[in-house]
């Protein structure tokens, strides 16, 4: 049983500062030569990515109890029961 719930959003964001710093851990071993702009581009993508992800992980959990629940309330409402009767 997991101990917290998995967030994919969180996960695109990490994911995706550690593609901001390969371009400058390149760039400080002499490999490729990066621009001072690159980082911003690389997590501007990124956090819309992120966004778009965590968007549709919302959607994805909203629905899902939603389709759960109607398929179980096959039964009467409990109110029909007497124990929370109105007055």
């Amino acid at each position: 049983m997991p101990r917290h719930d998995f967030r994919p959003g969180r996960l695109v964001v990490g994911l995706t500062a550690l593609g901001a710093a390969v371009p400058y851990l390149g760039d400080a071993a002499g490999a490729w030569r990066a621009p001072w702009f690159t980082a911003f581009a690389v997590m501007f993508c990124g956090l819309f990515l992120a966004s778009l992800v965590t968007w549709v992980a919302y959607l994805i959990r909203r629905r899902r109890p939603a389709r759960t629940a109607s398929s179980e309330n096959a039964g009467a409402p409990a109110s029909t029961s007497g124990s929370h009767a109105i007055k």
